[in-house]
This record gives C-alpha cells, structure tokens and sequence, in this order.
C-alpha cells in the first residue's frame, strides 16, 4: 500500500517537529490519512495540530492556500479562516513575492513542505521549493519535504535543458520538461547544485511504484486519490498531456482553461477542427488518439467563443511522448494558418524581454525550427543527450528504486557516447 510522506510521518506522531516553531507549505492536496481524526483524508495541518505540533504560520503557493486562484493570479497574504493562522504569500504580486522573506522565517524552527507536483519543470511548486531552501539556508532554517510521488511515475525522463538565460519560475532549476523525480529529490539535487548549507530533510513515500502512475498505485485496492493541486489540473490524465500541451500556453491559442477538460483540448476559433486531428493521426505520435472537438472555453482565452480544435485521449501511456506530442500539436495548428497563428507576447511570470514559448521550451532551439517549417521532431532533436546528461546530474539524489533502472540506463549511454 502506499503512504506519502506525511503519512509516514503522521504514523510517528510528527516526531521530529514536536517542540519546534512550524511553518507548512501547502494547498488543498496536502492530505494525509490519521487514524486519530477518523476515516478518509485530513489536511495537513489538522493532522499536525492532532498531535500537538505548534504550527506558527502558513505559505501559499502559486494558486494560494486553498487554489482559488487562477494561473498568473496574484495571491494575497492575510489570516486564514478555516485554520485561524496567518498565510504569507509566495505568488504576490512581483518576482521578490515568489521567495519567503527574512521576517516571515524569523522565529522559525523549521517549514515543512507538502504540496503534489504533477512531475512536469513548468509546475511551479517545485521552484518555490528551491527558494525556500536558498530563502531557509540564509535563516537558519530547516526544511522537512514530505514527499509525494510523481504521478507520471519515475521511469520516463523526456525534454531539454534549461538554458541559463532563459531561466524563470516556470525553468528554475535545469530540469527536463517531464523530469520522473519527487519534489524530495528535486530539493536535494537542488541543494547539493547551489552548494546551500541548508538542514534539508526528505521524508519518504512508502509503497511507492515508479514504474507506475499515480492511479495506478495500490491503496487499498483502490488506486490512489487524486485532489487537484491547481484549479487546472483535476485528474492524473491532465497530468499526463500536461507536459506537452501546457507549451500551448506560449501561444495565443487555447490551452483548454476555462473548460472541465484543460490541457486535454486545445483549439483556436479559426481552426478546422477535422483538418488538425486528421494532421496529428497522420504525424504517428505513439499512443496519441486526436479526436476533432468542439469547445467554448468560459474564461481566459477565446472566453465564450466556440473554439474549434482536438481533444487529446492517451491510449497507452507508456509509450506516450508526451512533450514531443505537446510540440507536435504547436506545428499542426501553426501550419494550418501561419498568418494567424501567434506566440504569446505579453508579460509571462514576471519575464518581459522573452517569449514565453522560449522559457517553457528552456530557449529558442523549437520556435526557430517550427518557425522554418521543421518537423516537431527535428525541434526536440536536443532531447536525447540532455536526458543523458540530466540523468547524471540526478542519479546520486534518487531515493526510490527504479524497477527498469532508467536513470542509470540513461548515464551508461551517455558514458557509453565518451561525453564528460
């Protein structure tokens, strides 16, 4: 059966923070099974609370506290009202928000950091994860991770690197797009990368399958719930089509927010809806069905307009590239009209001076070759040795095993290519 890391922490009583000043990082998926408070899943912090752990204050992601918030959507500080304990913000209104500041740490033990990640480099939890390690490190503070599992599992590594100067909230750390690490593996490779002096504790999932998706996971006999960590992200499979189709966001073209199936459709007014599905069949994207649709998103791009576009159905996700299938579906919109097709311009989580196409891509290598006319996989030509390379970088901070060893397969191809 698997137990995240709160819940292997909560089976001892949150040791280890007893007597201690807590502050938790966490939403509305920070849940953990506690005998003590009854059946089903409790927050976090009432779980903390049941035994007696002094919780100080709390932090809100992007999205905020409770993920009301839409993506992009400042999020204010103030007093929560369900548990009565200030919130400090870390997605305000600038860049400085995004990192918790020396006097919301000061008089703090130690902030504890409990939020699901969907296992894709733009999903933000994970930068705020490494400020707060660099923000902890300056203060004195420690950081408990109670780790989650990556509900793609952690056996596929897919995508680039992140070029240093397209580094930004959604590419802090130089990961690939769909990167099979847990936010306790992301914190030590990050702190170890950056040389922080940082008292870093990962409290481990038990159970867990890498091989497996979250959903696929025994709990029970049951596969393991799922309670959405962002207003767009209700199901495992949107977690599945996330890494690729959430690159649509660096388009003028509808990602699907606004619908109850976001990142699964995308579609534009002025596209033919058959053309684009019959143009994706026909590019062999393994485990990719594209189905023509329909769709009039209710908020956020082409906001009460019938879109016509694709809706994304995975039928066999172990073979799915999910960020090849996300630029895939970019060069089949974009060749249908050129002329109307367009990249995102405006200001993209605090960057101004460069598209937002290029921070999710890591650089400008996919655009220049979408924008000549190539073929989505001459624009992912770059993957295969950053995958190399980045299984290296992470081998030495994996903690589960993994049953098909693919980050230690990855490094012996990269040894095997005499590369340093």
């Amino acid at each position: 059966m698997l137990w995240t890391g709160a819940e292997v922490a909560e089976l001892d009583g949150f040791s280890f923070l007893q007597g201690r000043r807590v502050a938790v990082v966490g939403n509305p998926s920070s849940l953990v099974r506690a005998a003590r408070l009854g059946p089903g899943r409790h927050h976090l912090v009432d779980a903390l609370r049941s035994h007696g752990v002094q919780i100080v204050r709390l932090f809100g992601p992007e999205h905020g506290l409770w993920s009301t918030a839409q993506d992009l959507i400042p999020v204010e500080g103030g007093r929560d009202p369900v548990f009565d304990l200030e919130v400090a913000t870390l997605y305000g209104r600038s860049v400085d928000s995004l990192t918790p500041r020396p006097e919301v740490l000061r008089g703090l033990d130690v902030v504890v950091f409990d939020v699901q990640d969907v296992g894709a480099r733009y999903y933000t939890y994970a930068a705020t994860l490494c400020m707060t390690l660099t923000a902890c490190a300056n203060a004195g503070v420690q950081v408990v991770v109670l780790d989650r599992p990556n509900p793609l599992g952690g056996e596929t590594v897919e995508g680039n690197e992140v070029a240093l100067n397209y580094r930004s909230f959604v590419g802090y750390i130089d990961l690939p797009q769909r990167h099979g690490l847990t936010l306790g593996e992301i914190g030590r490779l990050y702190a170890h990368e950056q040389g922080l002096d940082v008292d870093l504790n990962v409290v481990a999932c038990r159970g867990w399958d890498p091989a497996l998706h979250l959903d696929e996971c025994d709990d029970g006999g049951r596969g393991s719930p799922w309670y959405a960590p962002s207003p767009n992200m209700p199901t495992v499979a949107t977690a599945v089509v996330y890494p690729g189709t959430c690159l649509v966001e660096g388009t003028k073209l509808s990602e699907g927010r606004g619908t109850t199936r976001p990142f699964e459709l995308v579609g534009a007014p002025w596209l033919d809806a058959r053309k684009l599905a019959d143009r994706l069949m026909d590019l062999g994207i393994p485990g990719l069905l594209a189905r023509p649709m329909r769709y009039e998103p209710t908020f956020q791009k082409f906001a009460g307009q019938a879109c016509g576009g694709v809706a994304l159905d995975v039928t066999n996700r172990q073979v799915f590239p999910s960020v090849r299938a996300g630029v895939a579906v970019i060069q089949a919109m974009r060749e249908q009209d050129i002329a109307r097709f367009e990249w995102r311009t405006e200001v993209y989580e605090f960057v101004s001076d460069r598209l937002a196409i290029d921070l999710l891509m890591g650089g400008t290598h996919a655009r220049t070759v979408l924008e000549a006319g190539g073929d989505y996989r001459d624009a992912c030509s770059d993957f295969a040795q950053a995958e190399r390379v980045f299984a290296r970088r992470a081998l030495p901070h994996l903690i589960y095993p993994r049953a098909r060893g693919v980050f230690a397969g990855l490094d012996a191809g990269l040894a095997d290519r005499g590369t340093p």
